[in-house]
């Protein structure tokens, strides 16, 4: 008998054994897919970002508009959002994670298909093309009214460009891409966390979750280095002879290979789904038992029958929770606290955004770095300082235990310095590159007081010249001229980018004879005064980063505070979704709008129609770009000091010192908010459910 009874109990042991692996295996190959989307979803992001002025030059189309196609990510998010919150727990979220990163997959791909179906690109559209020749000597000069042929396009493109360029609204096919992203990546961070939540051991879901958003910081560093790497590759690369490109990274027309970032995550966040669908909806029961399961469930005819009076039941529960809804609704929002708050993290938020998304463009035309350079340095910039300012905000409320005044003070002066430091990018401006006819007379001896139809000078007025021509020549007297014709150039030697012109009238060199004046294709690049300001530019753009990310950490923990403990997931998606509505849609738009205001050249395709900007002003986008920012962060930090007084009113004698499960969610949000590759924004969904999951035991603080 003891002998049978012992063999029972070890059977027993090895039944629970081998339930335990089969819980930890599938429990772990969920995590190990998971970090692989997390991957997937912030390369996306970020290949997004760094490409939106090379697709704002592929596709002529301006600034605001390509803000317009870079916030389709966020209408798709929000079109399923609600959808996956409430659904999604109830179905297979492994197999609907799987789904979300097979859509965000197929978005990325249809954002780069437009490139195949476009035609070669022309970067030279405002030219009259010869295509009979391709030499140097057919480019536009004085008294020789001819132009180069470019990347040698057959005649039967060339006739056809009008009809194509006219119709052609291949855009549009990048903004649905992005927005079919949007909505694959939804499910991915609240059903994740969830799920984890759901099958993790007791206590360990913090640090899982801290894991995925550690490992998730992979995505922008291959997005940054990929981004490097494609800018300096032409967009037609493999398709044309690179020899006859005559332009060169740091020219306004270049377009890189942007496509191929698109095809690279797109691939990876498919393949990164497949484990998805392999993967149970509980990992605590095998397969066999989940399939009898499933059987006895159908095979149940009294729930059958009472299906009528469970629908009737459900109704009322509809109407009861709908009425609940907006109850909470309105007590969330008649909170001075929240609506407070709420204001003050959309104007930042808004702000960060606007910034970030031209920030690219900032540093192209300010400073004449080229794309490749941009987006090498900023992912030296970004990624370490982010990262260590997050990691050290929530080490420095920890260490000194704040109370969440404390914290809100804390956030408030780190805003504080980040916004002083940002005031030192105005004395780093740049002057407006010497331009003649846009900054200069075209005999270079006077400035203009508008760009806007500047009149032919002596050297230039019989040249025949066509003044819409953007083909930029650097005269040996520094000052760019619009093309060789309007330099007054009648002769020239060398072959496509190597090309110099001679006996350019327009050319006055000091000690020179007039017969070597002379230009070279491209424009004039900036003075060692603005290459100086640079590198303190990147300088102080570390430090401002470094602040703003050590400040941001106190802003999930603070949302959920100032309400009701149950309506915590509620505050959290209700303040995601403005943000995302009001900043990470809106704010691209209109940063990009008043950008194209700071326009002095205008590229126009072969119909005559306005496309992409060749050249700005450099002051004026200075000002308005740095301008706007601060525009919107000065307000937020006074309504920060009022946020402050009224906190410290409502929370007066209450002992609200950071419990050590909050300090954990907001270190999940910092970790979020970091991951993000789109803006760098905690998800709605996410947020709340990290809140619910890890807060519970302290709902009653307050």
């Amino acid at each position: 008998m003891d002998q049978h009874q012992h063999l029972n109990k070890t059977a027993e042991s090895e039944s629970s054994e081998k339930k335990k692996t089969r819980r930890c295996n599938g429990f772990k190959m969920f995590l190990a897919a998971l970090s692989f989307s997390y991957i997937a979803k912030a390369l996306g992001g970020i290949i997004m970002k760094i490409s939106i002025t090379q697709i704002e030059r592929r596709f002529d189309i301006s600034s605001s508009l390509a803000g317009l196609v870079d916030g389709s990510f966020e209408i798709g998010n929000l079109l399923v959002i609600v959808f996956v919150s409430y659904f999604g727990s109830k179905l297979h979220r492994p197999k609907l994670i799987g789904i979300g990163c097979l859509l965000m997959g197929t978005g990325s791909i249809l954002t780069a298909l437009p490139h195949f179906f476009m035609g070669y690109y022309r970067y030279s559209k405002e030219t009259h093309i010869n295509p009979s020749e391709n030499s140097t000597s057919s480019l536009s000069t004085c008294l020789i009214n001819q132009t180069l042929s470019f990347n040698g396009t057959s005649p039967e493109i060339v006739e056809k460009d009008c009809v194509k360029e006219s119709g052609s609204h291949m855009w549009i096919y990048v903004f649905m891409g992005n927005m079919l992203r949007g909505i694959g990546e939804t499910p991915i961070v609240p059903l994740g966390i969830s799920y984890i939540d759901d099958f993790a051991k007791e206590g360990h879901s913090s640090l899982y979750v801290g894991s995925l958003n550690a490992i998730g910081m992979i995505g922008p560093v291959i997005g940054f280095a990929l981004g490097s790497l494609f800018a300096k590759m032409y967009v037609d690369i493999g398709y044309v002879d690179l020899s006859t490109i005559r332009i060169t990274p740091k020219d306004s027309r270049w377009v890189g290979a942007w496509w191929l970032g698109f095809l690279v995550s797109g691939l990876f966040s498919i393949i990164s789904s497949i484990p998805f669908f392999f993967l149970p909806r509980n990992p605590n029961k095998p397969q066999k038992e989940r399939k009898i399961s499933l059987s006895l469930h159908v095979l149940k005819t009294n729930d059958d029958r009472n299906q009528t009076a469970n629908l009737t039941n459900q109704g009322k529960n509809v109407t009861k929770n709908v009425t609940g809804f907006f109850q909470s609704l309105k007590s969330i929002l008649t909170n001075p606290l929240y609506v407070i708050f709420l204001l003050l993290t959309l104007l930042q938020v808004s702000s960060f955004i606007g910034s970030f998304t031209y920030i690219f463009k900032y540093m192209e035309q300010q400073y004449g770095q080229s794309a490749s350079q941009a987006n090498f340095l900023l992912g030296i910039i970004t990624i370490p300082t982010v990262a260590t300012g997050m990691f050290l905000g929530g080490f420095i409320i920890k260490k000194f235990k704040l109370s969440l005044v404390g914290i809100a003070k804390f956030s408030f002066l780190t805003s504080m310095i980040s916004f002083l430091f940002q005031l030192l990018y105005f004395p780093l401006i740049c002057e407006s590159k010497s331009v003649a006819g846009l900054t200069l007379t075209y005999d270079g001896n006077n400035s203009v007081a508008s760009h806007v139809d500047v009149p032919l000078s002596y050297c230039n007025s019989e040249c025949n010249c066509d003044e819409s021509q953007w083909e930029p020549v650097c005269g040996n007297n520094g000052i760019t001229y619009l093309s060789p014709c309007l330099a007054g150039c009648k002769s020239s030697s060398g072959i496509k980018k190597h090309t110099v012109f001679y006996n350019c009238s327009c050319v006055e060199v000091t000690g020179l004879q007039k017969r070597n004046y002379s230009a070279h294709l491209g424009e004039c690049p900036r003075d060692n005064a603005c290459t100086r300001k640079f590198f303190i530019y990147v300088a102080i753009q570390v430090i401002n980063s470094l602040f703003s990310a050590t400040g941001g950490t106190a802003f999930i923990l603070l949302t959920v505070k100032i309400v009701q403990p149950e309506l915590k997931a509620l505050a959290m998606g209700f303040h995601s979704m403005v943000i995302r509505t009001l900043g990470g849609i809106l704010a691209p738009i209109y940063f990009g709008a008043l950008i194209d205001k700071t326009c002095m050249k205008w590229s126009t395709n072969s119909c005559g129609a306005q496309g992409a900007c060749r050249i700005y002003n450099s002051v004026f986008f200075g000002r308005v770009y740095l301008g706007l920012s601060i525009a919107l962060r000065f307000p937020a930090l006074v309504l920060y000091i009022v946020f402050i007084f009224a906190m410290k009113k409502k929370f007066q004698g209450k002992d609200t010192k950071a419990s050590d499960n909050e300090r954990k969610v907001m270190d999940e949000a910092n970790l979020e908010f970091l991951d993000n590759g789109e803006h760098f924004v905690p998800s709605a969904a996410t947020d709340s459910k990290t809140c619910n999951l890890d807060m519970q035991d302290n709902a009653a603080a307050n």
